[in-house]
């Protein structure tokens, strides 16, 4: 069991946030009032507020265990520098997609309220107050940990249609309101119904099988999420993007989609019929039974460049067949033998390389050899000591006949250079 599935997933607020443990965990530090409003009146907004106005109260959520906790920022140091303070991200700067580790999201609260009796007034949040309000969203951030999507052995996260819905009823239940005896009002809890326009990728997936591409029943982990990651400059992205923009197809404007890794993901299990997708490269090299299949499958008398693709075809069929025996399905085989194939290949390209270049250095030697040994044919020749042309060709390892032919040149034309033999 790993440890995303040993920790608990109910919503809850954390220990030292709650009225029983005194608080521990939290020293809520709101700015004077005088630090707030300047003037009030003022027509010019930089009139009116003061520096306090950067404080803000959060609520914390952890959507993958349900952890929820409270706190605040320090307004004395510049805006730029609030959001360090945060434990998390806030929704909308996230996206609909993937939900970066460890997966803690924050909803700042406002503080500013209007009325027309009123006016405007800053209302500023007491612990036992944010207790309260952290009771009051745990539902809605339970229906957000049960709806999210959760993706491979290391629940990576990612927004569902109806997590996202769950959200947007969070987000309205923290907005206060003041009534007219200055007394603190919430909304009511709700439970949005999704909406028709939040469309699962997974149900769009079921809609449409014909877009769907077999081979990602296959595909490895960086398969799939390169293909849930498409972003075009216009028109759709993600998954539904993709399929539609490779089928000439167009999908209605006005839809938002959620759980495109989770989708594919779906889809591949799926395919793999119970067995459990495993990496190619990692079970061939790093597992017992893959070494041994490996081995035994090794081309006799022939490394993996000399395989044609029929071959490679056979080779990726029986480690699929071995692996199936073990309850596993080969993600990316065919891609991984091909690959190791290029690397041998591109190897043996770099042995003809270096053959070339010695064979270059060898013939370059062989020429200044030879212009040497034929100044020194040359040389003995031009003595005229009596030796005879079989006696100088043994010397220089050539046949008489050169050696006589040469000696005719110089004969005829005293001033000739060197043969060129």
């Amino acid at each position: 069991m790993t440890a995303a599935e040993s920790a608990p997933r109910t919503a809850r607020v954390l220990t030292g946030y709650r009225p029983e443990d005194g608080f521990m965990a939290v020293q809520l530090d709101p700015p004077p009032a005088e630090y707030v409003w300047h003037d009030e009146h003022a027509e010019q907004q930089e009139q009116r507020y003061g520096p306090g106005v950067e404080y803000r109260q959060w609520l914390a959520v952890d959507v993958g265990s349900g952890a929820v906790w409270f706190g605040d920022l320090d307004w004395r140091p510049s805006h730029e520098d609030l959001g360090s303070q945060l434990p998390g991200l806030p929704r909308r700067a996230l996206g609909d997609g993937a939900i970066p580790a460890p997966g803690v999201m924050v909803q700042l609260l406002g503080h500013l309220t209007h009325d027309e009796g009123r006016g405007c007034s800053w209302r500023f949040f007491t612990a036992e107050e944010l207790h309260a309000l952290a009771l009051r969203i745990l539902p809605a951030v339970q229906r957000v940990v049960d709806s999210i999507h959760r993706i491979g052995p290391e629940d990576e996260l990612e927004w569902s249609a109806e997590a996202a819905t769950a959200w947007d009823d969070i987000e309205e239940a923290t907005t206060h309101t003041v009534d007219s005896s200055g007394e603190l009002r919430w909304p009511r809890p709700r439970t949005t119904p999704t909406p028709a326009w939040r469309i699962e990728v997974g149900a769009f997936l079921a809609m449409n099988p014909d877009l769907c591409d077999p081979s990602w029943g296959l595909a490895t982990d960086a398969d799939l999420d390169a293909y849930a990651d498409y972003r075009p400059e216009s028109g759709y992205d993600g998954v539904p993007g993709r399929m539609c923009r490779a089928a000439d197809r167009q999908i209605e404007d006005g839809f938002t989609f959620y759980g495109h890794r989770a989708a594919l993901y779906a889809y591949r299990a799926q395919a793999c019929g119970g067995r459990t997708p495993t990496d190619a490269g990692v079970w061939l090299e790093t597992t017992e039974a893959g070494r041994g299949t490996w081995e035994a499958a090794k081309p006799l008398g022939a490394t993996l460049a000399d395989v044609p693709d029929c071959v490679l075809e056979a080779l990726a069929e029986g480690f699929q067949s071995a692996a199936h025996e073990e309850g596993l399905v080969l993600m990316g085989l065919t891609a991984y033998l091909r690959r190791l194939r290029a690397e041998e290949r591109s190897a043996v390209d770099q042995q003809l390389v270096r053959e070339a270049e010695e064979v270059e250095r060898h013939e370059n030697m062989l020429k200044d050899f030879r212009a040497a040994r034929n100044r020194t044919v040359t040389r003995i020749l031009a003595w005229s000591d009596g030796r005879s042309d079989g006696e100088i060709a043994r010397l220089a390892s050539m046949p008489d006949a050169y050696v006589t032919s040469w000696r005719a040149r110089l004969t005829d034309e005293p001033t000739t250079a060197t043969p060129s033999s």
